[in-house]
């Protein structure tokens, strides 16, 4: 019988500099720490030191695990990618305005650089939203609503 293993979700309370390291592990699986630093430096102009205490941090948060393999520790992500990122995103969404939340979203896809598969992906969840969308968002600045202010 397989088993399979799902990885933990942790709240996402990590920085910019830390997302680039769990990108590295998300793309690797299960690396050292001179290898991050190795590719950390190709694209930042960071100290190894400034590196390792990243790792050191997105291990004591538990974002990263660690064994220790021929004398070397090996890293690998706790937390799943794709729910890590869409637990951020929503994390992040709902700080904002739900009246403004389809304007930033459209100046996101506007600016961001997507395949024509995920446009397509797009396309078809927005005729799926369409059926069951308000015709107006339900304002959630102030307790009571905001009428028209928004």
């Amino acid at each position: 019988m397989d088993t399979v293993v799902k990885k933990e979700q942790k709240k996402v309370e990590i920085s910019s500099a830390e997302w680039q390291i769990m990108r590295i592990v998300w793309t690797l699986n299960d690396v050292t720490s001179s290898e991050i630093i190795n590719l950390m430096q190709k694209k930042q102009t960071w100290s190894d030191s400034t590196i390792k205490t990243l790792i050191t941090r997105l291990t004591k948060k538990r974002f990263l695990s660690r064994e220790k393999e021929n004398g070397r520790y090996i890293y690998s992500a706790t937390v799943e990618e794709q729910a890590t990122m869409n637990e951020y995103a929503n994390g992040l969404f709902s700080n904002f305005c739900a009246h403004k939340s389809g304007s930033v979203l459209n100046e996101l896809i506007d600016s961001m650089e997507i395949s024509r598969s995920d446009i397509e992906i797009l396309q078809n969840t927005l005729n799926e939203k369409i059926k069951t969308a308000p015709e107006r968002v339900k304002c959630d600045c102030l307790p009571d609503g905001c009428s028209d202010m928004c």
